[in-house]
């Protein structure tokens, strides 16, 4: 849910503003833009295609897909993704198993407790192994990772970034600080690269 939405006669001047703060960080503000070259959004979200486009990305990854909501019970259950979501939410929680320690793949909700389309909460909750401010942390960098996956993908990530709340606040400073520091942590992890591509399937075809 965004906290403050950006209208979109501000939009411009919100993207110009921001990538100013990223200025003296290149890989960061490559990666903004490759975001910010999806705006303005012309075409339709979640399309069939999306979808299909999501449910690729996992398999070229060797996820494992189910098409049945997540409401059945987990949207990731240690084997499978559920896939009869929107496609932003296929390639976010791709990104939850690329971002997930390889041991935490195969628990319940990638050992995260449950997430919003978890039923079976107490069970997710009982294979939770990371504190709050972990789980929170590990979100956010799921979050901008899956964001760059859409972008790669052709998809409208710029309403992933409105929606999951990086430019709340893209006046401040403080603001891109926090997308630099999550963009840095998956260069170093090799997640995306320097030009802020994602880098997980390079030399594969997805």
């Amino acid at each position: 849910m965004i906290l403050t939405p950006v209208p979109a006669d501000r939009m411009d001047e919100a993207i110009r503003t921001f990538a100013g703060h990223l200025a003296d960080r290149p890989a960061a503000l490559a990666a903004f833009r490759r975001i910010a070259a999806t705006w303005p959004v012309t075409g339709p979200a979640d399309t069939p295609e999306q979808r299909a486009d999501g449910v690729a990305l996992a398999h070229a990854h060797g996820i494992a897909t189910l098409d049945e909501e997540p409401s059945a019970c987990f949207m990731w259950d240690g084997r499978v993704i559920r896939t009869r979501v929107e496609a932003t939410v296929i390639v976010h929680e791709v990104a939850h198993w690329l971002c997930a320690a390889p041991e935490r793949r195969p628990l319940l909700e990638h050992g995260l407790g449950p997430g919003p389309e978890t039923t079976r909460r107490r069970e997710a909750r009982a294979q939770q192994v990371l504190t709050f401010e972990q789980c929170m942390h590990e979100e956010a960098q799921t979050s901008l990772l899956g964001i760059l996956w859409e972008a790669e993908l052709g998809h409208p990530a710029i309403l992933a970034f409105l929606e999951q709340n990086w430019m709340e606040a893209w006046e401040r400073p403080g603001t891109a600080d926090w997308f630099a520091g999550h963009a840095r942590e998956l260069l170093e992890r090799g997640l995306i690269d320097e030009t802020g591509r994602p880098a997980t399937l390079r030399g594969r075809a997805a």
